[in-house]
């Protein structure tokens, strides 16, 4: 461990097993160089079998966590780090738990009242011994086409799929559940993607300004998120001034209510008639290349390693 608080020894973590492995390594290395930037000592680790032993031989001032997926994102590593007394940047174990989980999530975006698609979320055990037919036939009916199917534990749009006729409903589902045991069926609204991202300073939260996506293939899935050309950013957003106050302030109110830390990235829907919705909400976005926060933090003018850096600091002093 540092002796010294200015130059903190920093563990970031990331790697791991969830199949959206590749993409943690990328945002690992990201934030690993932005730190170094700022002069702090920068370990880059996988989180594997040998985490607690590599913990303990270290003992770093501050772990950050750059970890996607199961047991990044889940609320698991927050409570391991809590029990080995190790400061870390990112949400308590209990506030990842919620924001982890998408139908868990969109429940508690309606308990406050703040809009979200209407959805069902289907487990597997169920899906199998209702009759997958006659349900499919009642989800379609209550949600309406087109739908977007997808895991409720999980990110980078992996197993996601828009359904615009029944007879892919099948298909969509079978793809979801390869990667979860929990379906999310959700009514699938057009309009503009826009995501939200939220750092939190000396001051309190700061909202940045509202990222907008546009995916060639219009749909933003997994290699429009991480290809390079793939996809259109506009950062700021080119939305009215009352569509980006409307979705800060909705992106500040979950942030603030789940009781998330340090940073997230919330995501929505624009409808046509300009009404916002709450997607989902990510307590561990990425940081690649192409990813939503760093476009945000530039389009602040900001930098991301000071920004990264004092994200450790508050950690540390938290410890």
């Amino acid at each position: 461990m540092s002796s010294e608080q200015d130059t903190p020894t920093v563990l970031v973590l990331c790697g791991g097993l969830s199949p959206e492995r590749d993409v943690s390594i990328r945002s690992g290395r990201r934030v690993a160089e932005a730190l170094r930037t700022q002069g702090m000592a920068v370990t880059v680790s996988d989180a594997d079998a040998d985490l607690l032993q590599r913990l303990e031989d270290m003992r770093p001032d501050c772990v950050l966590p750059a970890l996607h997926g199961a047991g990044g994102e889940d609320g698991s590593l927050a409570d391991v780090l809590d029990a080995v007394g190790i400061p870390h940047v990112g949400s308590p174990a209990d506030s990842a738990r919620i924001a982890f989980d998408k139908a868990v999530a969109k429940a508690a975006v309606r308990h406050w009242q703040l809009p979200t698609p209407d959805s069902v979320a289907l487990p597997h055990s169920m899906f199998r011994e209702l009759g997958a037919p006659e349900l499919m036939h009642q989800l379609v009916s209550r949600l309406q086409l087109p739908l977007i199917v997808k895991p409720t534990r999980g990110g980078s749009a992996l197993g996601a799929a828009v359904v615009h006729d029944v007879n892919e409903l099948p298909a969509a589902m079978v793809g979801a559940f390869a990667y979860g045991d929990v379906v999310l069926v959700e009514r699938y609204i057009e309009g503009t993607e826009l995501a939200v991202s939220i750092i939190e300073g000396s001051e309190g939260p700061v909202v940045l300004p509202p990222v907008e996506v546009v995916p060639d293939s219009g749909f933003y899935d997994y290699n429009s998120r991480y290809t390079a050309g793939t996809t259109e950013f506009f950062a700021p957003a080119r939305v009215t001034a009352e569509v980006a106050r409307a979705v800060e302030e909705i992106a500040l109110t979950v942030h603030t209510n789940m009781v998330l830390r340090d940073y997230s990235r919330i995501d929505f829907i624009v409808a046509e008639d300009g009404t916002p919705y709450f997607l989902e909400v990510n307590v561990s976005p990425g940081i690649t290349e192409t990813s939503l926060l760093p476009q945000a933090v530039d389009a602040a003018s900001r930098d991301l390693g000071t920004v990264f850096a004092q994200l450790v600091r508050q950690a540390i002093s938290r410890g």
